[in-house]
């Protein structure tokens, strides 16, 4: 099973068709949770001490949600990895560790230390920073591309 948490809701119509596409797509090869936390009203000015106060209320927020699974942290630090790489990263886990997979999709100010420290893995798909709502769609697209590259399935490149 694939869980996606992400902090703040998603409410722009084409984003919304482009993830319910990609979750048809993956009922294929597995089952899917998503949970939407709440996100902290966070102003331009803050005190790295002030994001840090907002970065651990969201955590806490995702922490609750997370049991005993693999926990894969979406973070600008991460491990960089191709479309093969992940699905071999996924197919590992489900394989060594566990079936159940947790991708963590942070806030606009990123993800606290507590939810980093609980990660088992820490992915980066790019240096650049993304808006969170859009990239859940994108984060779908590459599980689903993963599945298919698992499953020798042909997906356009």
């Amino acid at each position: 099973m694939i869980k996606i948490i992400s902090v703040g809701k998603i409410k722009e119509s084409y984003l919304l068709c482009g993830i319910d596409e990609y979750k048809k797509r993956l009922n294929k090869f597995t089952k899917l949770e998503f949970i939407e936390v709440k996100d902290e009203e966070a102003s331009k000015d803050l005190s790295e001490a002030q994001e840090n106060i907002i970065k651990d209320i969201e955590g806490d927020r995702i922490l609750s949600h997370i049991k005993n699974e693999y926990v894969v942290c979406l973070d600008r630090l991460g491990e960089e990895l191709t479309s093969i790489e992940l699905s071999k990263k996924i197919e590992w886990i489900n394989v060594n560790y566990s079936s159940n997979i947790t991708f963590v999709i942070g806030g606009s100010l990123g993800l606290s230390r507590k939810v980093l420290e609980r990660g088992n893995y820490k992915l980066s798909f790019s240096k650049m920073t993304f808006p969170h709502q859009l990239f859940k769609l994108i984060l779908l697209e590459q599980i689903y591309r993963a599945y298919k590259i698992m499953n020798n399935e042909i997906y356009h490149k």
